[in-house]
């Protein structure tokens, strides 16, 4: 099923582009982040902007997943030819809860693996790819060859 079938305007997160999440922060969370201080309060929200802005450049629209009741919150969603594919943003290598819960629950079937983008090598456990989050760029050429 298309991606936009299940987009809510009522449900949405926002996105900045580089200039502009810097530019949105207040004057000392600026100066943290030039002085390259607390940079692990940040890192999350900026790896997560960063991705989107690559995403986007890359052709992929910007969808989210978010159920409550199981607690299960994906960073993004992209497709290709045969599935859904969850992407997670880790801004250190934490487990992946909600990635490993949607690619095993049957109750999201239309889910073969998923992505997870993150500061380490390119990877494959059985479940869901790796990737550094440099390398998103070269997702949709990486579906396109999987595909193949």
């Amino acid at each position: 099923m298309p991606l936009k079938v299940n987009y809510n305007p009522d449900n949405y997160r926002l996105c900045f582009g580089d200039r502009l999440l810097i530019g949105s922060l207040d004057e000392e969370s600026q100066k943290d982040l030039r002085d390259n201080q607390n940079f692990s309060t940040y890192k999350g929200a900026l790896y997560e902007n960063i991705v989107a802005e690559m995403l986007t450049k890359a052709g992929f629209g910007l969808f989210f997943y978010k159920d409550n009741p199981n607690k299960v919150k994906m960073d993004f969603i992209i497709r290709d030819e045969n599935s859904i594919i969850p992407v997670e943003v880790k801004a250190s290598d934490n487990p992946t809860h909600s990635l490993n819960k949607m690619i095993d629950e049957k109750k999201y079937k239309n889910i073969k693996y998923g992505i997870k983008l993150c500061n380490k090598n390119i990877g494959f456990n059985g479940k869901f790819y790796t990737f550094p989050y440099f390398m998103t760029f070269f997702l949709k050429r990486f579906l396109n060859d999987r595909n193949k």
